[in-house]
């Protein structure tokens, strides 16, 4: 008999090693490498699953009939690049609860007019799928859902089916008899979404699968996962806030910095047309230490709110918490805030919270930040209809940003008279209906912003 060979996998990286080593030389984790069987029966075919093709000169290449499909919800269009690409593979990644499911279901009902879905779980039953459907309000008879794991069961179904699209729910319980390892596992998933990959190709049949992430916020599995789709989408926010915001950090088919939100309710996902109006609902006014910045996140320019407390400390370090923003580009900004502007600010407890769990990290809104900073330093609030943007420097300049038009023509929409911008932006904004007031240095925005 022939002897059964085994190989040494990172669950983390999927790097692979004849021997089991207790550090990943991969990617350094320790610990992660499990012992997974190899099968030389299974068969790893080509992404056409067949030979015989020819190369193709590029300029006979017809894209005539290549169309997207609209999804019927306007803020996963635009995360998409403008719709559904016919073929393509996306996967759909997420915290536990977030939605994930929720809004591939109502996907599912919002295309089932005039398209077939299949939809298979191997996290829920047909019943426990069919009693979300009902509290969603979906109830199609072009929705046929499947409960099962086995991904050989389920690609002989898509054949005999041969529906419009396909959800999978979820990536990590499906796993295939010819490899020994646990559903779950690197061998596993990457097998299994090879397999979905050859589908989507050679039956250019669109097809969503729903992933775990790990406690850092990445999808589980190994990297390769990433790579073998077209299409990763992230879905975020805080499950004890109502609003979920959609990214796309990989596209083949369009941009990936386009964001979709959308808003959790009783009857499921609501998108939300205007999030700038949103996210500054209920806003305090006239309180020191918040500042309105305006955000870009592709081409949608959002206002949003931030927060700063500045208290003396009591420790020895004094803490610095930031919520939303890099910690260490605030820290960097309390610097240069104290270099240059001759504040005192070692000595204090410093948190900065953005409003509503968003993230940011783009450098337009190291101004806000330290006007939010200085704010409640010098318990001076700044004017509610002001909104500040700029990228500060170390040496205590205010530097241009991208996309000036959009952000002030966002803040005069929604009623924000004042907007502090970089001086050398000035020359871009063209019949603004804001009062601008461009600024070179700190100094020169916080006399603008909180007075001599």
């Amino acid at each position: 008999m022939a002897r059964t060979k085994s190989v040494f996998v990172c669950q983390h990286c999927g790097y692979e090693s004849p021997r089991w080593m207790g550090r990943c030389p991969g990617c350094d984790e320790w610990n992660t490498m499990t012992e997974e069987l190899i099968n030389k029966k299974a068969q790893r075919g080509g992404l056409s699953g067949r030979t015989g093709n020819k190369p193709v000169p590029m300029d006979r290449v017809d894209l005539s009939k290549e169309t997207r499909d609209g999804t019927g919800m306007a803020e996963l269009d635009r995360v998409l690049g403008g719709g559904i690409v016919r073929g393509s593979l996306v996967l759909v990644g997420g915290d536990p609860g977030i939605g994930k499911s929720t809004l591939l279901l109502q996907l599912a009902g919002s295309i089932s007019q005039r398209q077939r879905t299949l939809y298979m779980s191997g996290e829920e039953s047909v019943k426990q799928i069919k009693l979300r459907a009902e509290r969603l309000g979906i109830n199609s008879e072009n929705i046929f859902l499947l409960g099962e794991t086995d991904i050989d069961l389920i690609l002989d179904q898509i054949k005999t089916f041969n529906p419009d699209m396909i959800i999978i729910d979820s990536i990590q319980t499906m796993y295939t008899s010819e490899i020994s390892s646990a559903p779950g596992s690197v061998s596993q998933v990457r097998e299994v979404t090879g397999r979905l990959l050859r589908t989507a190709k050679t039956m250019s049949i669109p097809i969503f699968i729903i992933g775990h992430v790990t406690k850092q916020g990445a999808i589980a599995g190994p990297r390769v996962l990433e790579h073998m789709v077209d299409t990763v989408l992230y879905f975020e926010g805080e499950r004890y806030y109502s609003y979920r915001v959609i990214r796309s950090v990989k596209n083949r088919f369009g941009s990936t910095n386009e964001i979709g939100v959308f808003e959790m309710k009783d009857k499921g996902l609501v998108e939300v047309p205007n999030p700038s109006e949103f996210m500054l609902a209920g806003r305090p006014l006239g309180v020191p230490g918040t500042v309105v910045v305006c955000s870009m996140e592709g081409t949608r320019p959002m206002l949003i709110e931030l927060q700063a407390l500045v208290s003396i400390s009591n420790l020895g370090m004094p803490r610095r918490m930031a919520t939303g923003i890099d910690y260490n580009r605030l820290s960097m900004l309390m610097a240069v805030m104290e270099k240059r502007l001759g504040m005192q600010v070692q000595g204090q407890d410093a948190f900065v919270n953005v409003v509503g769990g968003l993230k940011i990290d783009e450098p337009a809104a190291d101004l806000g930040i330290v006007t939010a900073v200085a704010s409640s330093f010098r318990n001076v609030p700044v004017d509610k209809g002001t909104v500040v943007i700029g990228e500060v420097g170390l040496t205590g300049e205010v530097r241009a940003v991208n996309s000036i038009d959009r952000r002030v023509a966002e803040a005069a929409k929604l009623g924000f008279g004042h907007c502090i911008v970089p001086k050398d932006n000035l020359r871009q904004i063209e019949d603004a209906a804001a009062r601008i007031t461009g600024v070179g240095n700190l100094a020169e925005a916080l006399d603008a912003t909180l007075g001599d």
